[in-house]
C-alpha cells in the first residue's frame, strides 16, 4: 500500500509540473534534448498521424493508438514506447478543462541506446524474432523519479547541460532492463533481423517521395524480398506499400496546412503520378478530399498532429 501511494503522489506531482510547464501553451518542446510536454483540455476524435521513436507517458488521462489491426491503451499506470516511425490514428477519450489530460514524450536516437548497452554490458537479445515496433509497458516509480527529475530541468536551464545526458542515460537504462527491454534491444542490436528492418525504415523515411520498390528496401535491409517483407509487417502491422502510402499523404497534409500547397501539386510533390488516385487514397484515410480535409482544419483553427503527443 506504501508502494501504491508512493506512486500515486508521484504521478501527481509529474501532473503538477506539467500542468504549469503547459499554462500558457499546451505543447512545449523544452530545453531539456528530446523532451515534450503536452496538455488537452478536452476528448479528441481519432487523429491520424506519426509517432517517432520515443517514449511517452500520461500524468493524468487516457488514450488509445491504433497501429493498423493493433490497440494500444495507456494511462497513468503504462508508458507508450515507439522504437521506429510509424503511421497511427491515436485518440484521447478522457480530458476536460477541470481535468486536462497531461503527458510528456522523450525521443531517442539508437546510438546513444548501443553505447549504453555496451557501457553497462547488458547482454544481447536473446533471439532473432521480430516483433513489432510499438508496445505499452508499466510504469515503475523508479522511472517516474527519473522522468520528474528530467522535467525538473526545464526550470534550472543551467543544469541541463551536464544533468539531462545523465537523467536520459538512467530512464533508458530502465527501459533496457524493463518489460520491454528485450524489444528495444532487438532494434539497437547490429545484426539482428530487427535492426536491418528498422534500417530500411530508416531510410524509406529520408526517400519516400522518390521512386520506392520493395527490392529496393530488401536489398537495404540485406534480405530477400519475401523475409523482408514478412518481418517489415510484424514490426509495422503493415506492407512495406501500406507504410509508403501513408507516409506520402501524411506528408502532403502538411504541405497543404503549413505551405499551402493545393492537392495537385503536394500530390506530385510527395511521389504521386495521378492527382486523381492521390485525392482517392487521401479520402480513404482522412476520410475527406484534400481541399475539404484541410479547409476544415483551418475553420478550426488548430492542426490535430499526433505525433505531438
Amino acid at each position: 500500500m506504501e508502494n501504491f501511494c508512493d506512486f500515486t503522489r508521484n504521478i501527481a506531482l509529474l501532473a503538477t509540473s506539467i500542468a504549469k510547464l503547459t499554462e500558457h501553451d499546451d505543447y512545449v518542446v523544452t530545453d531539456v534534448p528530446g523532451l515534450s510536454v503536452f496538455k488537452k483540455v478536452d476528448a479528441t476524435g481519432p487523429l491520424v498521424g506519426f509517432y517517432e521513436q520515443s517514449v511517452c507517458l500520461i500524468a493524468q488521462g487516457f488514450k488509445r493508438v491504433q497501429l493498423a489491426d493493433k490497440h494500444y491503451d495507456y494511462d497513468t499506470e503504462h508508458y507508450l514506447f515507439s522504437g521506429i516511425h510509424l503511421p497511427v490514428v491515436a485518440q484521447v477519450t478522457d480530458a476536460s478543462p477541470e481535468h486536462p489530460y497531461l503527458g510528456l514524450k522523450l525521443t531517442f536516437d539508437y546510438q546513444e541506446i548501443t553505447q549504453l548497452m555496451s557501457d553497462s554490458q547488458l547482454p544481447p537479445p536473446k533471439g532473432q524474432q521480430t516483433n513489432c515496433g510499438m508496445a505499452t509497458g508499466e510504469l515503475s516509480l523508479a522511472l517516474i523519479s527519473a522522468f520528474q527529475r528530467l522535467v525538473d530541468l526545464v526550470d534550472d536551464a543551467a543544469s541541463i547541460p551536464m544533468l539531462a545526458p545523465m537523467l536520459r542515460r538512467e530512464i533508458f537504462f530502465r527501459l533496457l532492463v524493463g518489460e520491454q527491454g528485450e524489444r528495444l534491444r532487438q532494434l539497437a542490436s547490429m545484426g539482428t533481423q530487427t535492426h536491418q528492418v528498422a534500417k530500411a525504415l530508416s531510410w524509406l523515411k529520408l526517400n519516400f517521395t522518390q521512386p520506392v520498390t520493395i527490392d529496393m528496401l530488401a536489398q537495404i535491409a540485406s534480405m530477400g524480398v519475401s523475409t523482408f517483407h514478412h518481418h517489415f509487417r510484424n514490426m509495422t502491422a503493415m506492407s512495406p506499400l501500406q507504410y509508403i502510402k501513408q507516409l506520402r499523404l501524411q506528408e502532403a497534409r502538411r504541405l497543404m496546412l503549413a505551405q499551402h500547397f493545393d492537392a495537385a501539386s503536394a500530390a506530385f510533390q510527395v511521389g504521386y503520378d495521378s492527382p486523381s488516385q492521390f485525392s482517392r487514397e487521401y479520402g480513404r484515410l482522412y476520410g475527406k478530399s484534400p481541399m475539404k480535409d484541410v479547409t476544415d482544419i483551418r475553420n478550426n483553427l488548430a492542426v490535430n498532429v499526433v505525433g505531438k503527443d
